[in-house]
């Protein structure tokens, strides 16, 4: 722990720290490398299919395993980040990321391919956790959520422009060359961190216990109402997200006729809505709104937008086109773009130490919520869109369960910088 008097020290040692643009653009690119390891691949996976003779069910672990390393490695990574700092597991992760992702693309059937995505993933989750932790060493209150809402303008577009990358590497080459490319991108990123991203966590703040000091820290973040309140209110909130990534393009292209254009125009539609409401929240609304008051609103438009989803699926309006549950759609997903950051910003300011143990617990939540509700999306069929807005809608109103009953009147240090309450690590 460190001593009372070193705070100012601490103080001017973060603001010399602070980022410049280059270093928001890293933190950005290390959120959006795992999403662009998933999507970049997605128009290659019939041609995978094909070139190892493997039937697609068996092709699509390739995904899930790589999903389950992500949300798996965080809850490794993060308490490692705390004991260690965050250069040497981010760095190691990196060059895990690479070797793995290296050996994806020569990989000779399916189930090896399978094995080297789990470990791309478990790998790839250093840059979502350490990435988070970093910002929390450096930025507290309103000015870490304006943060968050600025990566999720770089991680944001990876979803919408990685299929495209992928689909434009296709030309040129095979599915393999897919991985080659995300190497390449690898060892760059690896090569920016390693020049100019500056440890962030003092010697004198780190963990010096092992397994049982990281799980008793996690137990004590556990133990903090509020910290689990927006971590299980994140979660859910995610899980729409994940709904809405899991059903969609059946919802739009096999229920109401869409072409595979339409789709992609329509998605990346949606993902600008996020990114665009996501500045807003950082650049009008925080400082001016209390975070928690804004995370609710968040939460009320995702209903409000699910429920009109699952009353337009039932026939309550009678038949309607795409349009309407395309706008119902964009709604709902533009909301997110208030919801997530000002979950993650709410919950790591109850925390003092620990940020990689706390960024942990929220990454793998989250991911691990969302990989169970995504799947329900199908329960029914691919001929209705009845099970997705259910998912969305129910999700959406947990969260706000969450939000009311485990964080309202807990207090934060979202308005002065200040511990409000008692938190995780007080």
């Amino acid at each position: 722990m460190p001593q009372a008097g070193n705070g100012p020290a601490l103080r001017s040692l973060r603001a010399a720290r602070r980022t410049g643009l280059l270093v928001t653009l890293i933190l950005g690119s290390l959120t959006a490398t795992p999403p662009l390891a998933m999507d970049m691949y997605l128009p290659a996976l019939p041609e995978v299919t094909r070139s190892l003779g493997a039937p697609a069910a068996t092709v699509q672990l390739t995904l899930t395993a790589c999903l389950a390393g992500m949300a798996l490695g965080q809850i490794v990574v993060g308490p490692m980040s705390d004991k260690w700092g965050r250069r040497r597991p981010l760095l190691a992760g990196l060059a895990v990321y690479v070797v793995a992702t290296a050996l994806c693309a020569f990989a000779p059937t399916v189930e090896v391919l399978v094995a080297f995505r789990l470990v791309q993933g478990l790998a790839g989750a250093a840059g979502i956790v350490i990435s988070r932790a970093v910002v929390r060493d450096l930025y507290d209150g309103v000015a870490m959520a304006r943060f968050f809402s600025t990566l999720m303008l770089i991680s944001g577009v990876a979803p919408v422009v990685a299929p495209l990358i992928g689909g434009q590497i296709l030309r040129f080459t095979d599915w393999r060359g897919v991985f080659v490319v995300l190497v390449v991108v690898g060892v760059a990123l690896g090569a920016l961190v390693w020049a100019r991203l500056p440890e962030t966590l003092p010697v004198e703040e780190r963990h010096a216990g092992g397994v049982g000091d990281t799980l008793r820290a996690m137990r004590g973040l556990l133990a903090d109402r509020a910290f689990t309140g927006y971590m299980f209110a994140g979660g859910f909130a995610f899980a729409s997200l994940f709904a809405y990534v899991a059903a969609s393009p059946f919802v739009v292209q096999e229920i109401y006729g869409a072409s595979a254009q339409t789709f992609s125009l329509l998605f990346g539609l949606n993902s600008i809505g996020l990114v665009v409401v996501g500045q807003i929240n950082g650049k009008v609304l925080v400082g001016r709104v209390r975070l928690d008051r804004v995370l609710a609103l968040g939460l009320v438009v995702v209903i409000a937008a699910a429920t009109a989803l699952l009353l337009m699926s039932l026939g309550v309006f009678g038949e309607v086109g795409l349009a309407p549950v395309a706008v119902a759609l964009f709604v709902l997903m533009s909301a997110m773009g208030i919801s997530l950051p000002n979950t993650q910003a709410l919950a790591l300011m109850r925390v003092k130490q620990s940020a990689g143990s706390a960024s942990a617990l929220l990454g793998t939540s989250s991911f691990l919520i969302g990989a169970v509700a995504s799947p329900l999306v199908g329960i029914a069929g691919e001929d209705t869109a009845v099970p997705m807005a259910v998912v969305q809608l129910v999700a959406a109103v947990v969260a706000l369960g969450f939000l009311v009953t485990m964080c309202r009147g807990r207090g934060t240090r979202g308005e002065t910088g200040k511990p409000a309450g008692k938190g995780a690590d007080n």
